[in-house]
């Protein structure tokens, strides 16, 4: 059985990207991580390929457990996995309370890692991983502190990866788009004391668009994908700034 995993699949760019691979038709089941039974199971009745709602919370141990004992009992052959769970917090870090941070740092990165390791042992030929980093990889932010280390680390670890997997077939993608519009990052990033940290999202993204040119960057072998102008001015930016002039850049955008 060809499966793709999602994982975050309930909202957000994972439940987009339920929806347009469903589309593609590629693969005999589609298998949807979130903590929420009720979502998955209303998302598996929107589309037609085959769904299977996985019930977890990948910050937890004891969830990624049971996600790698489902895979070593029913050895799947895994066309695509997308690591799409992820959350971030906006704020001065005293505001954020350290549970948040750590889970951050749980969920973005160490359930990433776990999930990634576990499914390439079952990947098919020219299988596709899929690793939802963001533009704030690029520098540090702060006032986005823990988030934008939480995505650094990702994206050198996808980067690094494709690198590894390029010669067994397997193409490791980074993602690495801007604020996104229409999913709950933003607002759920906001929820501190303060909500004056960021004071805009100007040229954010659509979630469809993203997910479309990361599916076509991924089906083309990139190790990166950055949509959008300011991704890829962040991305230049930080090849040739300093961290000091990159930061103070940052100050000055998010005020505006």
């Amino acid at each position: 059985m060809r499966i793709a995993l999602i994982t975050g699949a309930s909202s957000g760019l994972g439940y987009e990207f339920v929806m347009q691979i469903d589309q593609l038709r590629t693969v005999d089941e589609i298998w949807g991580i979130a903590r929420s039974k009720e979502a998955l199971d209303s998302l598996g009745k929107q589309i037609q390929t085959p769904f299977r709602s996985i019930v977890l919370d990948l910050t937890q141990q004891s969830s990624l457990e049971i996600l790698q004992h489902i895979f070593d009992k029913e050895r799947p052959i895994v066309d695509i996995a997308v690591n799409a769970a992820g959350f971030g917090r906006i704020g001065y870090g005293q505001d954020i309370p350290i549970f948040d941070s750590m889970a951050m740092i749980d969920l973005n990165c160490k359930a990433v890692v776990w999930v990634t390791e576990m499914v390439i042992p079952y990947m098919a030929s020219h299988g596709r991983i899929l690793e939802i980093c963001s533009a704030s990889a690029f520098q540090p932010l702060p006032y986005l502190n823990v988030y934008a280390a939480s995505k650094a680390f990702l994206y050198h670890y996808s980067c690094a990866l494709h690198e590894e997997l390029r010669n067994h077939d397997i193409v490791v993608t980074a993602i690495c788009p801007y604020w996104i519009k229409d999913t709950e990052f933003i607002k759920k990033a906001k929820k501190t004391e303060k909500k004056a940290y960021v004071t805009n999202y100007l040229f954010s993204l659509q979630g469809k668009s993203v997910v479309r040119q990361a599916l076509r960057d991924s089906s083309l072998g990139h190790m990166t994908s950055v949509p959008g102008l300011i991704s890829k001015a962040g991305l230049i930016l930080s090849k040739i700034m300093t961290v000091q002039s990159s930061m103070k850049l940052w100050e000055f955008f998010r005020k505006l």
